[in-house]
């Protein structure tokens, strides 16, 4: 079929009009670091603790250091990628690049699109209902809390919105006070630990003690435990979505991203270990709050409850702020080439962000918050970070091959190489964490209802390409995916 309807004029480079404006280039090495930190630690600290030590016992820093290892092997992979590549569209263009099948690519991207939105969307939720026990609203509100939450959470939608047009510099600096914020609780965690540690109200024997629900062996359990421990190992890949908005990426990409992993691994590890031994492990699985339990055993006099509320709505924040920046990135690099209507790589001339991108993500966020909240039953919604981790697990297998697919493509810029064993060993376990051993049947039924949606958009996409622009749905120009 003809392809004729595709002429434009186009830039020198081929990849669009050429007065299209490209993205700023705001990000220094400090403002990445302090943006993957706070990325990798988002929400999942606050409420992963009590359910990690629900499937192995006191013993729970175990599988969270096989999630770290697990994440570091396949973030070396995205260093690679990244500096061989420093463009904005992550693991779509690593995968079209090394296997060229449009499904696959057009797939990979829904995954990721929709892991990001859907977590931006349901910590919205827990941000609007962590507001209302923070102002102490929820009794005063009675009935009427269910929909004074849910219009706290579409506004909160719409200011961050706000901030990512304004302008990347302005969400990243935003980034680096919710950071600081979210340390400093964890800090004080940490702190309230050492002091009962002190007391002698603090029991170390229960680090190693070692628990499974039902008949579970050690073997199934571990993997489980670090099937949701990976959850809260997520996020790195994240900033792979502002390769083209950072200064010299080849350069600063490597050390931000090992040292930002490296960083929240040991929060985490500190974080685990504190929990079981100020807090018995039944009291801290059955916890709704598990660091807020943390505090009031170890130091009751501390006033926590508003404490941990505000410092529970600033974290929730920074990773709502960061996954709706991912979202409106991999929107306005898809769409450069074609493959996602032209209308969402638009770029405002004078702030220069992807102003398509961000409505349009926000758009899906709204309708996400509006689903979650009144069509979807309680224990789906606890299911979806694990659906999301089950999505982005098989994202990095799949990155880990095109790693080794890719080292046949050679480049003339230099760039990371991770050794050839490591992505080896991120595809075979990553894999393994998506299998039924590690993986309830709930995440899968939600995951498939997800992609199905991917399917529907992709037969639509092609349908329109083929019946009214007379052309193949496919990438034109897979080398400048993503490229400004």
């Amino acid at each position: 079929m003809s392809e004729s309807h595709e002429a434009a004029p186009t830039a020198p480079d081929g990849t669009g009009p050429p007065d299209q404006p490209t993205l700023k280039k705001a990000i220094t090495p400090k403002l990445l670091l302090l943006f993957i930190v706070g990325d990798i630690l988002g929400t999942g600290v606050y409420a992963l603790t009590g359910k990690v030590a629900g499937q192995v016992g006191g013993a729970g820093w175990i599988p969270i250091i096989v999630a770290f290892a697990v994440a570091m092997v396949s973030a070396l992979s995205y260093v690679e990628m990244v500096t061989k590549y420093p463009q904005a569209a992550g693991a779509a263009l690593y995968v079209h690049k090394a296997f060229g099948v449009h499904f696959l690519t057009f797939m990979v991207t829904f995954a990721v699109l929709s892991s990001g939105i859907t977590s931006a969307s349901t910590s919205s939720i827990f941000l609007a209902e962590n507001f209302l026990k923070a102002f102490q609203l929820e009794d005063a509100l009675g009935d009427a809390s269910a929909g004074t939450a849910t219009a706290i959470a579409l506004i909160f939608l719409g200011l961050v919105a706000v901030i990512n047009m304004y302008g990347v510099s302005e969400s990243v600096k935003a980034n680096v006070v919710l950071t600081l914020i979210e340390l400093t609780g964890l800090t004080l965690v940490v702190l309230v630990g050492f002091f009962a540690m002190a007391e002698g109200k603090a029991d170390f024997s229960r680090v190693v003690l070692f628990e499974t629900p039902g008949d579970k062996g050690f073997l199934m359990a571990v993997v489980a435990a670090t099937a949701l421990a990976f959850f809260s190992m997520v996020g790195f890949e994240d900033s792979v979505n502002m390769a083209e908005e950072t200064v010299d990426p080849v350069k600063n990409f490597p050390r931000a991203l090992i040292g930002g992993l490296s960083i929240t691994g040991v929060v985490y590890v500190l974080i685990s270990v504190v929990a079981v031994a100020v807090v018995p492990i039944g009291q801290l699985t059955e916890a709704s709050t598990p660091l807020l339990t943390v505090v009031k055993v170890g130091a009751p006099g501390v006033p926590v409850d508003t404490i941990f509320a505000f410092i529970s709505i600033f974290a929730v924040a920074n990773t709502v702020l960061i996954n709706m920046m991912m979202a409106s990135r991999l929107l306005y690099g898809m769409a450069k080439q074609g493959v996602l209507p032209g209308f969402l790589k638009g770029v405002l001339r004078t702030r220069r962000t992807p102003w398509a991108g961000i409505l349009f993500s926000t758009a899906l966020g709204v309708v996400l918050v509006l689903t979650v909240r009144y069509v979807l039953a309680e224990k789906t919604i606890s299911a979806l970070g694990g659906t999301t981790a089950l999505l982005l697990l098989t994202v990095f297998g799949l990155v880990n091959i095109a790693v080794l697919v890719l080292r046949r493509d050679t480049v003339d810029v230099r760039h990371f190489r991770t050794p050839t064993v490591l992505p080896v060993i991120g595809a075979i376990t990553s894999f393994a964490l998506v299998t039924p051993l590690a993986q309830p049947a709930q995440n899968y039924v939600i995951a498939g209802g997800l992609l199905a949606i991917g399917l529907v958009l992709y037969l639509i996409t092609w349908f329109y390409n083929s019946a009214v622009k007379a052309r193949r749905t496919r990438f034109r120009h897979p080398d400048d995916l993503g490229k400004s």
